[in-house]
C-alpha cells in the first residue's frame, strides 16, 4: 500500500522515526535533539509541543504556517496546514532558529515570529544574505550550531518542572532572553514558598471552611477574616488548534516551488 503524501503522513513518519530511536536503539526523550528545515519544521513541532521532556529543538529555515508562506494573514484558517505559529509557545525546551535574512522562499520574518513565540529561547542566528538552501555554507552556521549542542550538554535533562517553570534552570547559553527567563521564574517560586509560610504562620487569618465557623467567636473582632485570592490560578484550558484535523487529512502537500510568490509580467 502506497500513501499519498499529507501533513498528517508527515507527522506519522516523525513519529515512527522518534519511536524507533526509543525502542529499537535504546535512546531517551532527555537525550534527543529535533532538527526541522523549511517545511520540515512543521513534523518536528508538533512532535516537539507533545514530548515534554524533549532537550531541544532547531528549527532551519522554518515556516511559520504554510498558508503564510503565500499570503501574510493574521489568523489561523482551519485548512491551513503546518500550524507551527501555534504549536511553538507549547514547546518546553530551548529552541534555537537558524534563517537567512535573504530567504526567497521562506521569508526570514518566519522565523522571527517562531522565535519571539517560543517559550525558552536561545540566541537565533539571521544569516545575513543567506538564503533558503545555502546557510551551511555560511562558517556562522556551523559555529552557531556547536555553541548551541555543547550548550545543550553542559545542562541537565529537562525535569518535572511546575506550569510557572519555562525550562531548565541553569542552561548555560549565554542568551539573555533565557536568562531573563530563569530569574523571572525564579522570583515567582520565591513569591509562592514565601506565600505559603504566611498562610500557615499567620494567625489572624481565618479558614474559610464552615466546620470552623465555631471558632470566629473566640477570636477578637478586630481581626476579621478576609478572603484571600488564590495564588496558583489553573490556566484555562487551550482549545485545540487542530480541531479540524480530520479534514486535514485530504489536503495534499504542496511542492516547495509553490511557496514561492509569481509576478505577473505586464506587456
Amino acid at each position: 500500500m502506497i500513501l499519498q503524501p499529507s501533513e498528517q503522513n508527515t507527522y506519522a513518519d516523525i513519529e515512527a522515526a522518534y519511536r524507533c530511536l526509543i525502542e529499537t536503539y535504546g535512546a531517551s526523550e532527555e537525550n534527543i535533539i529535533l532538527y526541522g528545515q523549511s517545511v520540515g519544521s512543521g513534523p518536528t513541532l508538533d512532535l516537539a509541543s507533545r514530548l515534554p521532556h524533549l532537550r531541544a529543538v532547531v528549527l532551519h529555515s522554518p515556516i511559520s504556517s504554510g498558508l503564510r508562506v503565500m499570503y501574510p494573514v493574521k489568523h489561523t484558517y482551519w485548512f491551513d496546514i503546518y500550524k507551527n505559529i501555534d504549536k511553538v509557545p507549547l514547546v518546553k525546551c530551548p529552541l534555537l532558529v537558524i534563517h537567512g535574512t535573504a530567504d526567497d522562499v521562506v521569508d526570514c520574518s518566519h522565523g522571527r515570529t517562531l522565535w519571539e513565540l517560543s517559550k525558552v529561547k536561545y540566541e537565533p542566528l539571521w544569516v545575513k544574505g543567506g538564503n533558503h538552501c545555502n546557510l551551511e555554507l555560511y562558517p556562522e552556521y556551523i559555529k552557531h550550531l556547536k555553541k548551541f549542542v555543547t550548550a545543550i550538554e553542559k545542562s541537565p535533562p529537562l525535569k518535572d518542572e511546575s506550569p510557572e517553570s519555562s525550562g531548565p534552570s541553569d542552561l548555560e547559553t549565554g542568551s539573555e532572553s533565557m536568562e531573563s527567563s530563569r530569574k523571572s521564574t525564579d522570583v515567582r517560586e520565591k513569591s509562592r514558598s514565601s506565600t505559603y509560610r504566611r498562610h500557615s504562620t499567620d494567625r489572624r487569618e481565618k479558614p474559610r471552611s464552615s466546620i470552623d465557623r465555631k471558632d470566629k467567636s473566640r477570636k477578637s473582632v478586630d481581626h476579621p477574616d478576609k478572603p484571600r485570592a488564590s495564588v496558583d490560578q489553573s490556566e484555562k484550558p487551550r482549545k485545540s488548534i487542530d480541531r479540524f484535523g480530520g479534514m486535514m487529512r485530504s489536503v495534499k502537500l504542496c511542492n516547495i516551488d509553490c511557496f514561492k510568490v509569481t509576478s505577473t509580467s505586464r506587456s
